[in-house]
């Protein structure tokens, strides 16, 4: 069992194979609960950096009961866990995995260790236990219903009266030029409005409409 008052350790260890957890003490290093388990086959295809990043998740949504509203370390032998929360992607995992870390921020520290020192978690991943539901470490596969299918025509009138509305924004027109130069303009900023120089500084807004905009050249109808 463990002892509330002390700060907690959270060892983690991806591999080809499966994922592994080992929870700690700090002061006590005694282990409170391991989880091992095999990658799923779609998982197989992730990179290196992924599935560590993949693994802390998991290992955040399991170990919740313990982590809620304590301090603890993460300990990884992957450099890109460390960054995950400050990283700018546009993989779609990688974001999804960032919004689920932040309610953890400002009570997690992820420090780097070499894997012949990660012994614990390195040893559950390499021979992770089975992806079945007598493991407890067991996620079942989420089933998605398509009740219905409604489809309808959008008449070119509305896309032409929204292509012309955002000639007469002068928000998106800003913002547009603001990530063609990286963001990297303060007299441009501060020309936006106050929500939209709000929204500038949330990261994962930034990069979604950057994408969108510059690199796939299409147009973002913002609400």
């Amino acid at each position: 069992m463990p002892v509330w008052k002390l700060p907690f350790k959270l060892y983690i260890d991806a591999c080809g194979e499966g994922l592994g957890t080992a929870l700690h003490q700090k002061q006590m290093e005694g282990p409170i609960c391991f989880i091992s388990i095999q990658i799923k086959p779609t998982e197989a295809r992730y990179g290196a950096s992924q599935m560590e990043c993949l693994c802390l998740v998991r290992a955040l949504e399991k170990l919740h009961y313990y982590l809620d509203g304590t301090v603890f370390d993460v300990i990884t032998d992957c450099n890109a866990v460390q960054s995950i929360l400050n990283m700018r992607t546009q993989n779609r995992h990688m974001l999804r995995w960032q919004i689920a870390i932040q309610e953890y921020r400002g009570n997690m520290t992820i420090a780097h260790k070499s894997g012949s020192i990660n012994k614990n978690s390195d040893g559950l991943s390499r021979w992770a236990l089975a992806d079945t539901p007598e493991n407890t470490a067991w996620v079942p596969q989420e089933e998605n219903h398509i009740e219905g299918i409604c489809v309808t025509d959008i008449s070119t009138e509305f896309f032409n009266q929204a292509k012309e509305s955002y000639k007469m924004d002068n928000n998106f027109h800003i913002l547009r030029q603001l990530l063609i130069k990286d963001c990297k303009d303060p007299s441009l900023s501060s020309k936006l409005d106050e929500i939209w120089r709000r929204n500038m500084m949330k990261e994962v807004f930034t990069s979604l409409i950057k994408y969108s905009i510059i690199e796939k050249h299409t147009h973002v109808l913002l609400p």
